[in-house]
């Protein structure tokens, strides 16, 4: 009998080795043996699938950032068939509609939680057994939340399929059912308080989920579903978390960049860690390079703002030699003495994950592509506060306005309209505002911020979706969605971004043809 493609999968996953030194841990791979009942015999075995869930999450990172970034208008592919996400138009035969990577790390989230409770191992301590299960919540959360964000309804699985006498037919789940779910599971792992807020191992507490990873996806889930208290309760966990060892804001925009090169920077909160050593690669050459073949790049548009915040800090007096500014240092700009086309196009690239340092193509490219990718980190959790407080109403925005004036000026921007916050006139210039003008302001924040690191599109869908559509237009239109594609009418997109349904990616139509109970998202169902 066939199978659904996605349950298929997610048997095929569950696979294990058993892991050894902390790199090894990061690398283990399949041998091909499913992870039935009797599989679990040791506090070792849990932690080998537990691994491996981190394994295939690192496999969705190109997903990730292409998901997160060509709809949005500031990342774009000159990839053709890539191109049919960031042109609405999508099919659900398109391999970029491939959700299974996602599903394996679900598949293996499932079996620890189902199966790690029973394990018989004399060594295995309840607090050991509650920080996997703390992981494992994790993982299935944020690749529930993201899928919810793409698809906004997908099949809601929370059974560890790994026999063949499981029904495989699954039904979509609604997005409030979905995000419901990824709150539910938050809570479940920071309820035995055995999250751990750091690791025996420096690169574990970055590249594995901790308490502050809880608190940033729940914050994030709580954003998204436009709970503003919530979200701001569990930002301010990790804003105002007392604790040794903690996340913490870099003001100093000297080590702005050390969150990308070597990684694993204070700000961080959780990543994923690759380490060319143990031969572990991200393949991030095949989507960001410095030539005319590079994949991903920046927009016109996009670029444009690049070179105005840059210009704003030369006028104020700052110079090159040197870091300037988070663009020369997430960015470059051909500049070696080669008189050709593209060197004279004064084409930016996406230099964060393929630089050591400030942007020196002579001497400052990565030797090896183990660069990691940052899931979350403070600066995206205290903008997704001042968006929440933004979204409470005037009397939140001073909070808002500060928070936001911190990333301003850790880029060596000033106050956002010369407001501080400390200053008796604060009040006066802050009631001017109005609250359009602030959300675009952190979004704007929010792009430079996190230029290429998949978060984009989402922060426009929001916009787009919240408080019943009021910002619809905005969304669409101006700044936004349409003047940052480059690569398609711009009418043709105004006209599908009408159709809601459209802001979603079809389903995978091989799960279609599988699974007799899904059915297609609308829109893909009646244009396609």
């Amino acid at each position: 009998m066939k199978k659904n493609i996605i349950y298929t999968l997610i048997i095929g996953a569950l696979t294990i080795t058993t892991a050894t030194s902390c790199n090894d841990w990061l690398d283990v791979l399949p041998n091909n043996e499913q992870v039935t009942d009797d599989y679990w015999k040791s506090k070792e075995d849990v932690e080998a699938v537990i691994a491996s869930g981190y394994y295939y999450m690192r496999q969705c990172v190109p997903t990730f950032i292409k998901w997160g970034e060509l709809r949005g208008g500031a990342i774009y592919t000159i990839n053709t068939s890539d191109a049919k996400l960031q042109d609405f138009n999508m099919t659900p035969s398109h391999s970029l509609c491939d959700w299974s990577n996602l599903y394996k790390v679900i598949g293996m989230a499932n079996s620890v939680i189902l199966y790690a409770p029973d394990v018989k191992d004399d060594t295995y301590y309840e607090s050991i057994l509650n920080s996997h299960l703390a992981e494992a919540y994790f993982l299935r959360a944020y690749c529930y939340l993201v899928l919810a964000k793409n698809f906004k309804e997908v099949p809601l699985v929370m059974q560890a399929y790994v026999n063949d006498n499981a029904s495989f037919d699954l039904a979509k789940s609604t997005e409030q059912q979905i995000v419901a779910q990824v709150k539910e599971d938050v809570k479940t792992a920071l309820a035995t308080g055995a999250a751990k807020g750091t690791y025996e191992e420096e690169w574990a507490t970055k590249g594995r989920a901790t308490k502050w990873a809880l608190y940033a996806l729940m914050a994030d889930a709580c954003l998204w579903s436009e709970d503003y208290d919530q979200c701001i309760e569990y930002c301010n966990m990790v804003l105002n978390a007392t604790d040794a060892f903690r996340p913490v804001f870099m003001t100093n925009t000297n080590d702005w960049y050390t969150m990308f090169y070597p990684g694993n920077s204070n700000e961080s909160i959780f990543e994923l860690n690759w380490d060319y050593s143990q031969n572990q690669t991200n393949n991030f050459n095949s989507l960001f390079t410095l030539n005319a073949s590079t994949p991903l790049r920046p927009t016109t548009r996009a670029t444009e703002r690049m070179k105005e915040e840059t210009q704003t800090l030369k006028d104020g007096g700052l110079t090159e030699d040197g870091r300037m500014g988070r663009m020369l240092m997430a960015t470059y700009v051909p500049d070696n003495g080669q008189v050709n086309a593209w060197a004279a196009s004064n084409q930016y690239y996406i230099w964060k994950y393929y630089g050591t340092d400030v942007p020196d193509i002579t001497g400052g490219a990565r030797a090896h592509q183990d660069a990691n990718f940052i899931i979350y980190r403070v600066a995206d959790v205290m903008l997704m506060k001042a968006l929440a407080l933004t979204m409470k109403g005037q009397g939140s925005w001073a909070e808002a306005v500060n928070l936001l004036n911190r990333v301003r000026n850790r880029a060596m921007l000033g106050n956002f309209k010369d407001i501080d916050t400390a200053t008796p006139e604060a009040a006066a210039q802050i009631s001017q505002l109005d609250e359009m003008t602030l959300i675009e302001e952190i979004l704007d924040q929010r792009e430079m911020e996190f230029m290429a690191e998949g978060k984009r599109w989402y922060d426009l869908l929001w916009l787009g979706r919240v408080a019943g559509g009021k910002y619809k237009a905005q969304f669409i239109n101006k700044n936004k969605v349409i003047e940052g594609n480059q690569t398609t009418n711009q009418q043709w997109i105004r006209s599908v971004l009408q159709d809601e349904n459209a802001w979603y990616m079809p389903i995978p139509q091989a799960d279609m043809e599988h699974n007799k109970l899904l059915e297609q998202n609308p829109y893909y169902s009646s244009t396609k």
